[in-house]
């Protein structure tokens, strides 16, 4: 009996070595961060990254977030740096060797949590998106445009892989005789998957927020030929949204002679909560054998909606009310990223099970029923949690609103803001204004100004040819130019 149970046991063994949740990990720094307790969030995860996972791709991510939100945008781009030489090295992988990002065969038998972590993919888009963001408070431009850049290319990556990654999939899965679909995993919440905020989607990694951001920067740049592409893509990824419209129908008056004189275009970047988790469902799964079919249970990852999220349509600037849009739902992108996932997580948990079974009915053969429940309960046992590792720092949503303000001191409210007004200067020919906002407290981080705004010259009032007359004689002998300065309205 031995002979049989021992392959189970010492899977039971290094299974019970590696429970450790990723949710659990973080979880702390998330209710510090929610609570407004940013620097002992921080110091917990700086905990973390140390030693053996000091190069640990989602706790730099993790890290690199939160050092964000507490305005340390040097700090938090040293750790996204860190996390990006990862992406980088898959990256170079996908395009040269993808079968061996395909091959991490210890997912069939200790679970997918034992295969290195690369990153969702849209976390992947947002990792170089968040280090734009970084360079932008920072006051570089240029450099946030190569981060851009970056962003795009790495989109192209992952959709070619992708592509190759699920017909391999299919491919494997057909060799091996194995046809699972969502509807046959008894338990699971299929509706989670095929939510229509989730069909919706084009895809489970570009997001509208990296594209619209990406047309800013470029019209900041002066470069509406590049800024065209980001604003449309946006509207591709997130149509019917006016706000998203407006940046591209403006785009032309915006970049000419037209633009509205002695006035900011600011963008307001709201971000709410954080990312939901991955929760762990088990799911029977009948595998037939020689002897029959025996039932063998399996985990599968779970997101399910946020029915807590928050809603924003408009945001106040002194007497300005400025519409408000959902551009990003990570949530929603989330359980699209795992739907395109299941195929590949099935088919490895497929051959998993029918391994047990496998198993499990030798057992029942040469060593009798007692040794056969055994087996059963070891079979149980060995099947680890589902991989809950996702970025969780990363906020729920992502809204924006935009308009031309006077520059001025203003306060700004927001809807769901626990904390009261902040004031705000408005100044420069671009500027973009980033809060992140939690149940009970809100960030606001550092403002980013760009340019100058553009002085209103008043030209004197011609009422009658006797005036011209007069006006053209005084001009004869003192010339003068009239500034009028646009006043912030009244608070």
């Amino acid at each position: 009996m031995r002979s049989y149970l021992l392959p189970l046991f010492t899977v039971v063994f290094l299974s019970a070595c590696a429970t450790a949740t990723h949710d659990s990990k973080v979880g702390t720094t998330l209710t510090a961060t929610s609570q407004g307790n940013i620097a002992a969030a921080i110091q917990q995860l700086e905990a973390q990254t140390t030693g053996s996972n000091k190069e640990d791709l989602l706790l730099n991510m993790e890290k690199g977030e939160l050092m964000r939100i507490g305005t340390r945008y040097k700090d938090s781009l040293a750790a996204f740096e860190v996390a990006d030489l990862k992406v980088k090295k898959w990256e170079e992988l996908a395009k040269s060797d993808p079968a061996k990002l395909m091959s991490q065969i210890g997912a069939v038998f200790m679970g997918d949590a034992s295969r290195d972590y690369e990153g969702q993919d849209y976390e992947k888009v947002m990792l170089t998106t968040r280090m734009a963001m970084n360079r932008i408070n920072m006051g570089d431009l240029d450099t946030a445009r190569v981060d851009i850049k970056r962003t795009h290319e790495r989109e192209a990556i992952i959709a070619e892989f992708r592509a190759k990654e699920t017909a391999a999939a299919e491919q494997e899965a057909k060799e091996k005789g194995i046809q699972v679909s969502a509807k046959e995993l008894n338990g699971y919440p299929t509706e989670t998957l095929n939510d229509p905020e989730v069909l919706k989607l084009k895809n489970g990694f570009q997001n509208a927020f990296s594209h619209y951001l990406a047309g800013f920067v470029y019209e900041a740049l002066n470069e509406p030929s590049l800024a065209a592409p980001g604003y449309r893509k946006a509207i591709e990824l997130r149509p019917d949204l006016p706000v998203l419209e407006e940046g591209l129908r403006g785009l032309d008056q915006r970049t000419s002679f037209r633009r509205k004189k002695g006035m900011t275009d600011v963008l307001f970047v709201i971000e709410a909560g954080n990312s939901p988790a991955r929760q762990s469902q088990k799911v029977a799964f009948p595998v037939p054998t020689p002897s029959g079919l025996i039932t063998v249970s399996f985990s599968f990852p779970a997101i399910y909606p946020d029915k807590n999220s928050v809603s924003i349509s408009q945001i106040s600037l002194g007497s300005q009310t400025l519409p408000a849009a959902l551009v990003t739902d990570f949530n929603v992108m989330a359980r699209k990223a795992l739907k395109e996932d299941m195929p590949g997580i099935q088919a490895r948990a497929a051959i998993r099970a029918i391994g047990k079974a496998v198993i499990q009915d030798q057992v029942n053969k040469k060593a009798g029923a007692l040794a056969g429940l055994l087996a059963n309960v070891a079979a149980a046992a060995t099947e680890p949690p589902a991989d809950d590792r996702m970025w969780r720092s990363l906020p729920d949503r992502v809204f924006i609103a935009r308009g031309f303000v006077a520059p001025g001191e203003y306060e700004l409210r927001l809807p769901t803001q626990a904390d009261g007004a902040k004031k705000i200067n408005v100044d420069g020919r671009y500027m973009i204004v980033p809060v992140r906002l939690f149940k009970n407290t809100t960030y606001f981080g550092e403002i980013a100004q760009f340019g100058k705004v553009e002085m209103v010259v008043a030209t004197p009032e011609v009422k009658s040819k006797t005036d011209v007359k007069a006006t053209k004689v005084k001009a004869t002998v003192k010339k003068t130019t009239t500034v009028t300065k646009v006043k912030a309205p009244a608070q």
